[in-house]
């Protein structure tokens, strides 16, 4: 089990473990939180934050230490699970070759291939067509290892039972499960095979054995076209086939040639049919473990896992996703010059609250134009629309002086500033005009400013003027 698959098997045995009941993981949270500093994509960050909860949660309620017993006894497992498979492959050949050395070809080769094609038919089903665990973890010896392994490791009462299902549930969402479990069954029957064969050659090189057929009920046509074409397959690989005279002799009639004949076509089935596909699927299972095993990993996108994501992200500290880079100085904007200007005065109310009056009490020409928006960027695009049309002498911007300037209240005081002669600001709410307005205007161009006991006579008080160009004032 390399690393990866341990993780997942640990991190999904927790989410199992979870089902019946959170477990208090407050401590685990907090340490998986120092994985802020892991390198990679900030899903990567995610993953080892879930992972790192899961092994300390795993520790404390015994899943890692069952998960190791597993691990370790995993190869003695298989190692005795083969030798008893060989064992039986040796009984089987023995039963086939021994007695009173008359071989029934048929016997013989239905007893060598039977179980391997019916276990072999089912490993196919469950292949192509997955129904659920008869599908999936169909009975094998892939299937017996795993559950001999996970009862070894902690029995029923452990956490084994945990982590075989987590086991296999990650193997099935990676559709790995029936490649992995047959990597193991097709492993044993290799072996087994490749014994089974062994002693037949030993057998029929040294002792002369008398391979038939018998029957009561079947015509002897059968079996000559039976053994043709099960010796089509073998005679590729250059075994012997024994055409119609051999097959319908008479045994005592047999000449050492046709026993020989009969004896390479039933080792020839046996390769062929046993030893080849068994060997061919071990590689190609191993080969699509290779290719599948990135995708063992848990599904984040699992309510689950969602929860603990959003765990995480409460407990990060805020970041700043679009940071100010500092204020550009951007100096005083010059406004229209007396000759392009009309003697008109106008009054606009930006962004004040409900119960400032309206219009404001200010010393005022009668015929003064007054306007009140809400900072909306439809009613400001309007006002500086009319500003454009109007091109009055003089404009007073009327601001909430309890608040504080943004750039919202900068750029449209500056615009404000470029469709008129002189523009001012005046406060509303407040005798003296604050200090973060005063910071304000420095920090927007406003060089000079005026407070309300230098205001000029048309202006009450709380009054800083931002003017065009003179001696006293100076524009934003």
């Amino acid at each position: 089990m390399n690393p990866t698959l341990k993780d997942a098997v640990v991190t999904e045995s927790v989410r199992w473990v979870e089902v019946s009941g959170p477990l208090d993981d407050a401590e685990a949270v907090r340490s998986a939180m120092s994985m802020s500093n892991v390198g990679g994509t900030g899903q990567s960050i995610d993953s080892a934050r879930i992972t790192e909860r899961a092994h300390i949660l795993g520790r404390r309620i015994g899943l890692e230490n069952e998960l190791a017993r597993g691990r370790a006894w995993a190869p003695w497992i298989l190692l005795a699970l083969v030798t008893v498979v060989v064992f039986a492959g040796l009984g089987v050949a023995g039963n086939v070759i021994g007695g009173d050395r008359k071989i029934n070809v048929m016997v013989a080769l239905a007893s060598l291939l039977g179980l391997h094609l019916l276990t072999l038919l089912v490993w196919l089903i469950g292949l192509v067509f997955p129904f659920g665990s008869f599908g999936s973890f169909s009975p094998s010896f892939g299937a017996i290892w795993l559950a001999l392994t996970a009862r070894v490791a902690g029995g029923k009462r452990g956490q084994a039972p945990v982590l075989l299902r987590a086991t296999t549930g990650l193997l099935t969402r990676a559709r790995l499960l029936p490649w992995a479990l047959g990597f193991v069954s097709h492993t044993i029957w290799t072996l087994s095979f490749a014994v089974i064969v062994a002693a037949l050659l030993f057998a029929l090189a040294f002792r002369n054995y008398t391979l038939n057929w018998e029957t009561t009920i079947l015509e002897p046509g059968f079996f000559v076209r039976s053994v043709q074409l099960l010796g089509t397959a073998p005679s590729w690989f250059g075994f012997p086939v024994p055409d119609a005279r051999t097959v319908l002799s008479a045994p005592d009639a047999e000449s050492l040639v046709g026993q020989r004949t009969w004896a390479l076509w039933l080792t020839g089935c046996v390769v062929v049919y046993g030893l080849l596909p068994r060997l061919f699927l071990m590689m190609l299972s191993a080969a699509v473990w290779q290719a599948r095993k990135g995708a063992l990993r848990p599904d984040l996108r699992d309510a689950y896992y969602l929860k603990l994501l959003v765990r995480f992200e409460a407990l990060q500290p805020p970041r700043i996703v679009d940071a100010d880079a500092g204020r550009v100085r951007q100096g005083a904007v010059a406004g229209l010059s007396a000759s392009d200007t009309l003697k008109t005065f106008w009054t606009i109310g930006f962004e004040l609250p409900d119960e400032a009056p309206w219009p404001p009490v200010l010393t005022v020409p009668p015929a003064a134009h007054c306007v009140r928006i809400d900072g909306g960027a439809t009613q400001r695009a309007g006002v500086l629309a009319a500003l454009a049309g109007a091109r009055p002498a003089r404009v007073i911007v009327v601001c909430n002086g309890a608040s504080s300037p943004d750039r919202g209240a900068e750029r449209f005081v500056r615009e404000v500033q470029s469709r008129c002669g002189e523009c001012r600001l005046w406060l509303w709410g407040v005798s003296t005009t604050p200090a973060r307005w005063r910071d304000w205007m420095v920090e927007v161009g406003i060089t000079q400013w005026q407070d309300d006991c230098a205001a000029p006579a048309d202006l009450n008080a709380g009054t800083a003027a931002l003017t065009g160009p003179s001696e006293t004032s100076a524009r934003p």
